[in-house]
């Protein structure tokens, strides 16, 4: 499985490129965007194509769900703890993040799949997951029912080692936001996971 995350601000031509993404096979799309209101985030809602909607999973304003067939939601380490995702674990998918494999390994079984990040060094953050042992850690996973989304510095180049570990998936976001041809990006890295 090959998700991609949205940059946290609008790039140009945003819902052009997640639609073509669609188009060449992506299975999700998460939208993370921070910062923008729930009127922005209508607007870039209505730019995807209706069809895609139920592949996208949002990060806020999970309210829009209901308005747009999106059933896909996900909650950071902080509304976990909170307990802030429970409402809309029961009708719904719901994902969420990690930084650790014993993390992980606690989960609740609620939880389609968790992000570990930083798998490799970061794209988009600078400096972030220099001295990542997330890779390595990896071989102490025994929680079987919520998939294991690799996350952090995953491009065309790497993507492959990202499965030899038994990841069950990877996330892109700075090989795909970064690139002057982000679908070019991604087709590389959709074939090398099925090559």
């Amino acid at each position: 499985m090959i998700l991609v995350i949205t940059p946290e601000l609008m790039v140009p031509n945003e819902t052009d490129v997640i639609n073509q993404l669609f188009k060449e096979g992506l299975d999700l799309l998460h939208i993370r965007k921070p910062w923008i209101n729930r009127d922005e985030m209508i607007e870039l809602i209505s730019q995807i194509d209706e069809a895609f909607h139920s592949q996208l999973v949002l990060h806020t304003h999970y309210d829009l769900g209901k308005e747009y067939n999106i059933s896909r939601f996900h909650f950071r380490e902080i509304d976990r703890k909170e307990e802030t995702y429970k409402p809309f674990a029961e009708e719904n998918t719901i994902s969420t993040s990690v930084h650790d494999i014993t993390t992980y390994n606690t989960l609740d079984k609620e939880w389609e799949y968790a992000f570990i990040s930083p798998f490799f060094p970061s794209i988009s953050k600078k400096g972030y997951g220099l001295d990542s042992t997330i890779k390595d850690e990896i071989k102490h996973r025994n929680h079987p029912d919520v998939k294991l989304i690799a996350l952090g510095g995953i491009d065309q180049d790497n993507v492959q080692e990202v499965f030899k570990t038994e990841a069950d998936g990877a996330a892109l976001l700075g090989a795909i936001w970064e690139s002057e041809e982000p679908l070019k990006v991604f087709k590389k890295c959709r074939n090398a996971l099925m090559s």
